[in-house]
């Protein structure tokens, strides 16, 4: 089908409407194959509106395809009156409505004008919770079997249709059904700033002083009770986890049950020949010096069966497999933190100084940010932080007391070639997590301003940067840009102007419909 179509933007935070002409896509309409009939698009703040109708003529009746998008998510709007509003010179108004969809989004409008001659062309909107009318330029109508509709373009609308289509490429369909069948939305180009700033990969670390591997003091086998996991919580000074001193395995319980009655027998002969030396000692038959030496050996001999007892009750806990009973050794934490790792089961047997698992401190955290020798200096003015985890859609920005530079390395890394620059954040390891590989961006004082639009604006086509602006409801123009500067979600970009409209999300699906529909005609059936 053959149709002239008009875009119209109605630009109502400055109070003004625009609208163009150009030519939109075929799309199939059953009961009007090779028939004239126009094309309009208007945004007000709470809709977007793009309808697509026959010529008009007095006593004829039109149906307006009434395409209604709700920006606040770009969803179709589905329920409502939606309706067509002719205004004349003097003020009388001829509102044509429904108040049934056809399909999600689409409301057939009938219009029978009654008069003919230029009318003021607006769509009404009335949904639950919100009403808006939206300007859409000036129609004709013409007499009876005489259709028009063609729009005298304004200044605002010729001005808006330079902005969106000034040395791009021809437009590309993607229709409403596509749209609301995808992450989609669309806004104005607008002016703004963004910080200079440098960027780099980094690496999140515990800050100095803040991390340690825990080792077994001795040789012994590692208790289940306590017993930690990665994320528990510990005090300072707390028992992170508990040993068991290890009896040398080839002794047998036998040995050290021997060992043990022959200490006892030891003791107890040089406990009472301690007491019969202190006694001669009172009667003066016994020097001194025989008096301690008795004593030594007798402290001697009930240290070491002592020693002995342990090493019995432990071997035999040990072998029966009951550890609880037996005399363990505690791991203490050496500052409040989560324990990281674990790298040892209950049960196991360990030699002295192997490692047990790893502590961290959960606050403040380092940022390494690897840098290009020739931005590292600038690091040194920096005035906040971006991190960027993978993945992530928004950044988390350390300024002010949150945020300490600590170095910067005075060498490049040979086998990086860059520079290290240590940024302390006051963040828990819950939210960053220690080892995590981020994006960061050092946020300098200075501002640089110009076009800004949000990243998911920007579409990366065979390493070209490009946006898509929107020209009509359906029609849309690819545009490459240079990226100048990007912040918090935010890019400053070169190569448009204001005034367009800018896919802001589904710039992708766009490209992709793009590439899939070439020399494949594109159309909807209403």
């Amino acid at each position: 089908m053959k149709k002239k179509h008009l875009s119209a933007v109605a630009l109502l935070a400055a109070g003004l409407a625009a609208w163009t002409i150009g030519c939109a896509p075929d799309h199939d309409h059953a009961e009007e194959a090779e028939e004239e009939s126009w094309a309009v698009t208007a945004w007000g703040e709470e809709f977007e509106i793009f309808a697509e109708t026959d010529l008009l003529a007095v006593g004829t009746t039109s149906v307006a395809f009434t395409h209604v998008t709700v920006l606040d998510d770009f969803s179709p709007l589905t329920e409502g009156t939606v309706s067509v509003v002719l205004c004349g010179e003097s003020g009388a108004e001829r509102v044509f409505s429904v108040d049934e969809m056809t399909r999600p989004g689409i409301f057939s409008v009938p219009v029978t004008p009654e008069a003919a001659g230029e009318f003021d062309l607006a769509f009404r909107v009335e949904t639950v919770g919100r009403s808006e009318e939206i300007p859409a330029g000036r129609v004709r109508v013409g007499r009876a079997g005489a259709g028009e509709g063609l729009v005298d373009p304004s200044p605002v609308s010729a001005e808006a249709e330079a902005a969106a289509t000034s040395g791009v490429g021809a437009e590309i369909s993607f229709l409403k059904e596509q749209q609301w069948r995808t992450e989609f939305a669309t806004g104005w180009l607008a002016e703004g700033a963004l910080r200079e700033s440098v960027r780099g990969p980094g690496r999140v670390e515990p800050a100095a002083g803040g991390e340690v591997v825990l080792t077994s003091p001795l040789d012994g086998v590692v208790s289940g009770n306590p017993w930690p996991y990665p994320g528990h919580g510990v005090a300072r000074g707390g028992a992170v986890l508990r040993m068991t001193p290890r009896v040398a395995s080839e002794r047998s319980l036998a040995e050290l049950e021997a060992d043990v009655a022959g200490l006892e027998a030891e003791a107890g002969a040089a406990r009472q020949r301690l007491g019969r030396l202190e006694g001669l000692l009172d009667l003066g038959a016994t020097s001194r010096r025989e008096v301690e030496e008795a004593r030594a050996r007798d402290t001697t001999l009930t240290s070491r069966l002592d020693a002995a007892r342990k090493d019995l009750a432990t071997a035999r806990s040990g072998r029966r497999g009951d550890s609880a009973s037996a005399e363990s050794v505690a791991i203490r934490a050496p500052f409040a933190g989560r324990v990281a790792r674990v790298d040892v089961t209950p049960g196991q047997a360990v030699s002295a100084e192997a490692p047990l698992g790893l502590l961290v401190r959960e606050s403040p955290l380092w940022v390494a940010v690897a840098l290009r020798p020739e931005t590292a200096t600038r690091a040194r003015s920096a005035a906040a932080l971006d991190v960027r985890l993978p993945n992530g859609h928004e950044p988390l920005t350390f300024r002010g007391g949150e945020l300490r530079l600590v170095s910067v390395s005075p060498a490049v890394d040979p086998q990086t070639g860059t520079v290290t620059a240590l940024f302390e954040v006051a963040a828990e390891a819950g939210t960053l997590p220690i080892g995590t590989p981020v994006e960061a961006e050092i946020l300098l004082a200075g501002e640089r301003a110009g076009i800004v639009v949000p990243e998911t604006t920007l579409v990366d086509d065979g390493g070209v940067p490009v946006v898509y602006l929107q020209s009509g409801g359906e029609s849309f123009v690819r545009a490459e840009v240079k990226v100048l500067a990007r912040q918090s979600g935010m890019a400053l970009v070169e190569g448009l102007e204001l005034g367009s409209r800018v896919v802001e999300r589904g710039g992708n699906a766009i490209r992709r419909a793009t590439l899939v529909s070439q020399d494949v005609g594109e159309g909807h059936v209403h």
